[in-house]
């Protein structure tokens, strides 16, 4: 039962950097359109990106730097590649995209190789928070998690509570009265692929180091990232939590469990599968793709 105790709180950690990198997917769907393909590319190189800058200067400069990096990458591939097949619709969109996550990966294994790079917890933040039941529930996870709800209040402040916010979901859906109005639409997507970018950064500087940072981890994540938003439904962010939190719940215990074990990294398709047969926009999703 204490095992069990801990599994969920690890699980509730694990699923709360889930959220913290499908936000920025949701965050980009939501406001622009666009499935993102190349979302859990930016994850591993943010992770990359930390794991030298941690080297260099440490791991506050590498929370701080390799978000921002990964956000100005975001606004180049926007500026530059994204707005100019935004005309030829969703299809050019994803196959840019798709193009993206396979070029992401090249370079990293031209810069840093082929085997995994040290990236290290940093040292305020091992050992343990506290123990219960004679069992340790680890500082960082605990971390992780005090971040993304950071993440999760910003973002819904943002978007819900602030001008911005609205300024930003106009432009989905009224461009042209937005652009009347004297905002520059195009610099306003620029920004949401920037600001979605750097969030998927920031979940790698703090996954990085929990996992192994190699050059699959794109592909790792890329999978169970998809589930969560389907099953949260696209585009939205509250439904991405939710979904977050649950497949990283169910990941974790089924590990627990030795007769389910070897079905757990099957379960969340499984889960998708079933959400699309019962309720095909996912929990909270109110678009389509």
């Amino acid at each position: 039962m204490e095992s069990l105790f801990l599994a969920a709180l690890n699980g509730l950690s694990y699923g709360m950097l889930l959220f913290m990198l499908s936000a920025g997917l949701t965050v980009i769907f939501s406001m622009m359109g666009v499935l993102n393909f190349a979302h859990a590319s930016f994850y591993m190189v943010g992770a990359y990106l930390a794991s030298a800058l941690a080297n260099i200067w440490g791991f506050a400069w590498a929370l701080l730097l390799a978000p921002l990096c990964v956000g100005l990458l975001g606004m180049a591939f926007e500026r530059y590649g994204l707005r100019r097949v935004r005309r030829q619709g969703h299809v050019a969109e994803l196959l840019l995209t798709f193009g993206l996550s396979f070029l992401l990966l090249e370079m990293v294994q031209l810069v840093w190789g082929r085997g995994s790079v040290p990236y290290r917890v940093p040292q305020a933040l091992q050992g343990s928070l506290f123990t219960l039941f004679d069992m340790p529930f680890s500082r960082y996870r605990a971390f992780i998690m005090a971040m993304a709800t950071v993440v999760l209040l910003l973002l819904w402040l943002a978007l819900v509570r602030t001008r911005i916010g609205l300024i930003l979901q106009a432009s989905l859906t009224h461009a042209k009265a937005v652009q009347a109005l004297g905002h520059n639409v195009p610099r306003i997507f620029t920004g949401v692929f920037a600001g979605g970018a750097a969030l998927a950064g920031l979940a790698g500087v703090l996954g990085g180091n929990l996992f192994v940072t190699e050059p699959g981890m794109a592909a790792t994540v890329g999978s169970v990232l998809f589930v969560v938003v389907v099953v949260g439904g696209l585009g939205s962010l509250m439904g991405a939590f939710v979904a977050s939190l649950v497949l990283g719940l169910v990941q974790t215990l089924c590990l627990e469990v030795a007769l389910i074990r070897p079905w757990a990294p099957v379960l969340p398709f499984l889960l998708m599968v079933l959400m699309l047969s019962l309720r095909a926009q996912g929990l909270m999703g109110q678009r389509g793709a």
